[in-house]
């Protein structure tokens, strides 16, 4: 194949995906002479449209799956999406808006159909869009968490859980999004801290001229109050113990009650009590058997009950009952206060605490095997800073709401009778014979009616690692072929914010379905954010379009660009140079091939003059991929990508090409040629799963390959021993062509003038094992050994001093000044050491590689203090 000048990815992406896909190279099937390695991704919502977290999230699971089936595992990436019930409902209402269609015009049947119809336009656009990022999954295994088998699973579970006794029917305190007027489980309320008013209201004693003030945040809830509770504790309000207050403009009386619930601190240290429209006041009501008054509708419009306002929106309300307290003289002052509120995680309404019949899971005994895997570190966390978070949620975890007032999703296999009870089944016509045999009646199928409501999207999507592979071991109980092959499966990648929505969640379902852990790794990825710390999205205007910036840099470049600032767990603040940066990257390998490819082969040289350079990136590149094949195990991606890029860019081509590189126009030898390609296709494969299409492209360029031959299922390769002293001195050899480097640079110097070089040294044997490349890199016309010399330039590299004369033009003044800036960087470096090898728990800690290390560090800064200052005394 000939090779373009400049690196093409828009159509090396197009070209390669398509050759995965022809040659089924993503599909996995049960083989049990193969060890299988499993994740199954997060299932974005089917209203989603491919964002910069999912990029992030999409391509640490790519990189992980790549290097999989490179090692000879059985490699299954299960892709998928979720059907999101409050975002799809939400979606599929706003088109019929703009149809000109009233959701409450149409029968359930008929809004099902404009949302299948919707879901099946628009349903598949980010799966898509993951192709373009090159993610390699089984697209074949696809599922949609609505799907007739997955949908199948999910009631099974409910009516399974419902026999156990773990699911109930019962009136409690739910969240409600007014908005989209449906219940929410606390994980999806998100508390956000806002600027808000208290207000100072005047409640009249009953029976005298005397008020009794009480700040609340709520002024537009006094119609719905029971009750006036005062701590017993509190002398001030000892004279009210017993009496009555009135609730002002609808003139109410309410007891005014005792509890030390009351914050004798706050406001006025009395606390109106208003127990459908506060969490905590619901519970005083209970403990005081107070009776119960909501005053607001399902859309957050006051109701009669309120008396006043009526049909008013309840912000809207609240800024009228000021007004009108104010008018009536029973405001005594507004005050501004911060207060933290609660928000629909998918519609951002505010949420409103309120009193409903719903169905709940109960999860106190059902979380315990959860909780344990965790804390004892049979799923790890990575980084592990999550797993405090987790006890804490796993501990203080409420009952689960699990009823949605919606008609998008899973319709609860519940079914109303006549006679007032119900009966749960997978259809009408089981329901009804359960109904008739259980209480000896004969009602009809009309008789039944079905319960409205469908589930949480969560409850659907917390049997995904089970569900994709097995929905019939719910009901039967006994996992098919698939399901013991690939379950549990291996790392699951994901956001934080969904630690407790879904990880949580999927692992107390693989424990009470499976008894097994749904997966061994959760690998939690941080938030992408701009410059300004923010997180990264539609709404601000502050993300980019990563489908565009896939066009503008190619995949590989925006994967590895993702990827150079993203430790586990923690925010990547993104900015476009980090995928010009990818880009560039890209570019360099390219032109490396480039140079490679472009040279003449004589098979008559001998290579004996890069035999130093062949053999330090031999054991160079094993040391690198020792450090990355360390990192993945630890899950520091982002680690092992830096690794990679340094072994590339500054080992192989900054120092390998440049050592072993022929003179303009000259051949290089065939052993150098041969052993340089081998290197490169060692590269390449440690590449390939950062930066696919470039390093398939490449691949194929060295030379024809069958598709078995083909990069994606190549062999990773294994780290091999390496002679560290080999690595050492190389890297003192490279320090030495960088001071010459650097002081031609500074000096002005062409870097085609020829410099003689002494080195005072006791290893003068290294210098001359490597005399090729130092003449070469550094362009020395002779290389001496001996002491120091007169009107010489010197600088130490370790225990070594090199000379470079300059024949009287030594400024001696700014030699000594250069030395002295060394000396003390080289004295503050050795008291960075000293001070670590002083202290007695890094020495007793650290493993013994470790401290030889710092204790080496100690000798060389030792001997090149020892130089300088010799240096130093002469030139005074």
């Amino acid at each position: 194949m000939s090779l373009a000048t400049k690196y093409n990815p828009e159509a090396a992406e197009s070209k390669w995906y398509a050759y995965w896909m022809e040659n089924g190279f993503f599909s996995s099937k049960v083989d049990t002479n193969k060890e299988p390695y499993t994740i199954v991704i997060p299932p974005p919502n089917v209203t989603g449209v491919l964002h910069m977290g999912h990029m992030l999230n999409n391509t640490i699971q790519d990189v992980l799956i790549r290097k999989a089936r490179m090692e000879g595992k059985n490699a299954c990436w299960v892709p998928g999406t979720d059907h999101a019930s409050i975002a799809t409902e939400a979606k599929v209402v706003a088109m019929l808006k703009e149809m000109g269609i009233d959701k409450k015009s149409l029968s359930r049947e008929d809004f099902l159909k404009y949302a299948w119809e919707w879901k099946e336009k628009y349903g598949g656009i980010i799966l898509e869009q993951l192709k373009k990022l090159g993610a390699s999954c089984d697209w074949d295994r696809t599922k949609f968490t609505m799907d007739a088998d997955l949908s199948n699973a999910v009631i099974s579970v409910f009516i399974d859980l419902h026999q156990k006794g773990k699911i109930y029917r019962g009136i409690r305190m739910v969240n409600w999004d007014p908005q989209g007027k449906t219940a929410l489980s606390d994980d999806e309320v998100i508390m956000k801290e806002i600027q808000s008013k208290l207000y100072y209201i005047k409640y009249k004693i009953e029976g005298s001229e005397d008020f009794l003030t009480i700040a609340t945040t709520r002024p537009e809830t006094i119609m719905a109050d029971v009750a006036i509770c005062i701590n017993p504790n509190d002398p001030r309000f000892n004279h009210l113990k017993g009496q009555k207050a009135i609730i002002p403009l609808v003139n109410r009386p309410i007891p005014i009650i005792e509890d030390d619930y009351v914050d004798m601190e706050f406001g006025t240290g009395c606390l109106k009590v208003t127990p459908a429209h506060d969490i905590n006041d619901y519970e005083l009501g209970i403990k005081h058997k107070l009776e119960v008054i909501d005053i607001l509708n399902d859309n957050g419009t006051l109701n009669e009950k309120a008396q006043i306002l009526v049909g008013e929106d309840r912000f809207i309300a609240r800024k009228k009952i000021a007004k009108l307290l104010d008018e009536a003289g029973q405001l005594d002052k507004i005050e501004d206060y911060k207060s933290n509120v609660g928000h629909s995680e998918r519609t951002d309404a505010v949420v409103e605490p309120k009193l409903s019949l719903q169905w709940f899971l109960k999860m106190e005994d059902i979380t315990k095997p959860a909780l344990r895997s965790v804390m004892e570190d049979v799923i790890q966390l990575h980084p592990p800073k999550f797993k405090n978070m987790y006890r804490s949620w796993m501990e203080n975890v409420r009952d689960w709401c699990i009823s949605r007032q919606l008609w998008w999703g899973h319709q609860i296999p519940a079914y109303y009778l006549p006679n007032g009870e119900y009966v749960v089944a997978k259809t009408k016509e089981e329901a009804l014979l359960i109904a008739n045999e259980k209480y000896n009646t004969s009602y009809t199928l009309d008789d039944l009616v079905q319960d409205e409501d469908v589930l949480d999207t969560w409850f659907s999507s917390w049997l995904w690692p089970i569900s994709v592979f097995d929905s019939e071991v719910f009901s039967s109980g006994q996992p098919n072929e698939e399901l013991k092959y690939y379950y549990p499966t291996n790392d699951l990648v994901t956001a934080p914010e969904i630690l407790f929505f879904w990880v949580a969640r999927m692992i107390i379902a693989g424990y009470e379905y499976t008894g097994e852990k749904p997966f061994k790794n959760v690998y939690l990825t941080g938030i992408v954010r701009d410059k300004l710390g923010r997180k990264m999205s539609k709404s601000l205007g502050n993300s980019p379009d990563p489908l565009e910036l896939i066009k503008n840099y190619g995949a590989d470049g925006v994967r590895t660009g993702m990827l150079f600032s993203s430790p586990a767990g923690n925010d990547l603040p993104f900015d476009e140079k980090l995928v010009e940066q990818g880009r560039n990257f890209s570019n360099k390998i390219w032109n490396a091939f480039r140079l490679v490819s472009g040279w003449e082969i004589d098979s008559q040289l001998s290579g004996q003059s890069n035999q130093a350079a062949i053999n330090w990136f031999e054991n160079r590149f094993n040391e690198a991929l020792t450090e990355i094949e360390d990192h993945f195990s630890k899950f520091r991606i982002s680690d092992a990508l830096m690794a990679t890029y340094k072994l590339v860019w500054d080992d192989f081509c900054s120092w390998y090409l440049e050592m072993i590189k022929p003179a303009y126009q000259a051949p290089v030898d065939d052993e150098t040629h041969a052993k340089t390609i081998e290197f490169f296709e060692s590269i390449l494969k440690v590449l390939h799963p950062f930066m696919p299409f470039l390093t398939e492209e490449l691949w194929h360029q060295i030379k024809e390959r069958e598709a078995s031959e083909a990069l994606i299922i190549a062999h990773w390769p294994k780290p091999k021993s390496f002679d560290d002293q080999i690595i050492q001195e190389a890297a003192q050899i490279f320090d030495v062509v960088s001071q010459v480097r650097n002081f031609r640079a500074s000096k002005g110097i062409s870097p085609k003038d020829a410099f003689d070089l002494t080195i005072k040294t006791q290893q003068s044997e290294l210098y001359s094992r490597f005399d090729a490349v130092l003449k070469k890199l550094a362009n020395l016309s002779e290389i001496n050994f001996g002491d120091s010399l007169e009107n010489a330039v010197s600088f130490v590299v370790k225990a070594d001093e090199c000379f470079i004369p300059m024949q009287g033009q030594v400024n001696v003044e700014e030699e000594k000044a250069n030395i002295t800036k060394e000396l003390d960087y080289t004295k503050g470096f050795l008291n960075t050491v000293m001070k670590k090898l002083s202290n007695e728990r890094f020495v007793a800690g650290a493993p013994e590689a470790v401290i030889a290390n710092e204790r080496k560090k100690q000798a060389d800064a030792e001997a090149k203090i020892k130089v300088l200052e010799e240096a130093l005394a002469k030139l005074s």
